[in-house]
């Protein structure tokens, strides 16, 4: 079980070796990547920004969840803060489980619910704007406080 929220870039092996076990048969790697566009629009690059403690503990509640759900073995959850370039990965999740089939439905719920309760707010920037466009609307506000960034 580990999870961080970091502004180095996200470690693949470090994350397979998290979750490695003997009694694992599957270990399942998912790593979100920033495109190059998004509703018909380019993008630039992305921000991330988030509350890190928040983060983290609600990071491993919904892994500790995911145990309970589908009988998973481990995880690992990273997140990245900070300027992100097209193709840089944003987001790690690796589970080790006894079969493959626990380890993809709790990896796409894991994602999922990362997305709707992690405190993360995410601002796409294209060469007229930029727009938080992930976090802060979910909860009704239109721009992380600054307290939390």
């Amino acid at each position: 079980m580990l999870v961080r929220v970091t502004d180095l870039p996200l470690d693949v092996n470090e994350a397979i070796s998290a979750v490695e076990t003997p009694s694992a048969g599957a270990v399942n790697v998912f790593l979100g990547v920033v495109r190059d566009n998004n509703l018909g629009r380019r993008v630039g690059h992305l921000v991330y920004d988030a509350y890190p403690s928040m983060a983290e503990r609600v990071m491993r509640e919904l892994g500790e969840e995911a145990i309970e759900k589908f009988g998973i073995l481990d995880y690992a959850i990273f997140h990245r803060t900070g300027k992100l370039a097209i193709g840089e990965a944003s987001l790690l999740v690796t589970i080790s489980s006894g079969h493959r089939g626990e380890s993809f439905e709790a990896g796409h719920w894991l994602v999922n619910s990362i997305k709707k309760r992690v405190p993360v707010w995410k601002k796409e920037v294209w060469e007229d704007g930029e727009e938080w466009i992930e976090g802060p609307e979910s909860l009704g506000i239109q721009q992380a406080p600054a307290s939390m960034r």
